[in-house]
């Protein structure tokens, strides 16, 4: 998948636990673990906003695009 959740990096250098965040942020704990290992696949705008407000941070600090190459690429 191109788009990388890097939820789990700003978590540590912000040194917060994923139940602080849960809290801070008003998410439950599976919403978030989804979030964090990749397998949203959707996020809403006030949740990015409300992450990114506790973390004191920038969607691109969480969302990252990487391209496919070709090799990964599913043939059509």
């Amino acid at each position: 998948m191109p788009i990388i959740v890097n939820l789990d990096v700003m978590m540590a250098r912000r040194k917060m636990s994923l139940n602080e965040l849960s809290d801070k942020v008003g998410l439950t704990l599976s919403n978030l673990s989804i979030l964090k290992t990749g397998k949203a696949k959707a996020v809403r705008f006030s949740t990015l906003e409300a992450i990114c407000k506790v973390l004191d941070c920038q969607p691109g600090d969480i969302l990252e695009f990487i391209p496919e190459t070709s090799d990964e690429k599913e043939p059509a």
